[in-house]
């Protein structure tokens, strides 16, 4: 014999959006970015919301740049207790108070905020100086200012013989 469940037609509708949020939340996301170039130099710029300056870093090669960055959450973990640290790790004690504990850190009823490392290149068709990179975080907007080499000229080498 065949059970029927019965079933409101939007049942349908919410499978499809559960099955696509699935998806979309394990595909890696990098951030958002703008690239312009003037005649001096090229600019990147990404978003990077509630990302801390100190995670975030730079690097670069004769023509490439190299960005990455560490999102964590914004809830402190709880710290170990003195009998849960591990073996030459420093403990810190906690006081005893008189107070009402605080409650455990919980997870989220609902998150929908990235958090972990990430790592995005730019290639760039002309080498640029590195040493000269200006980096500069305000905003959650990130840019990185990497002003190109000077061109070299040719040089005519006399053919001895």
């Amino acid at each position: 014999m065949l059970t029927l469940r019965s079933s409101s037609p939007f049942d349908l509708f919410d499978r499809i959006e559960q099955q696509l949020s699935q998806q979309l939340h394990s595909a890696e996301r990098v951030p958002a970015a703008e690239v312009h170039e003037t005649p001096e130099a090229y600019e990147v710029v990404l978003e990077l919301p509630g990302v801390d300056k100190a995670a975030i870093e730079v690097k670069a090669t004769e023509r490439t740049l190299l960005i990455s960055a560490e999102r964590r959450s914004h809830r402190a973990l709880p710290e170990p207790a003195a009998a849960d640290a591990a073996p030459g790790e420093p403990t810190r004690e906690t006081p005893v108070r008189s107070e009402k504990p605080r409650p455990p850190q919980q997870a989220p009823l609902l998150s929908e905020f990235r958090y972990g490392t990430w790592s995005r290149s730019f290639r760039f068709p002309v080498p640029i100086e590195r040493e000269q990179l200006q980096a500069v975080y305000r905003d959650g907007l990130l840019t990185v200012t990497a002003p190109k080499a000077n061109k070299v000229s040719s040089v005519t080498v006399k053919v001895e013989g």
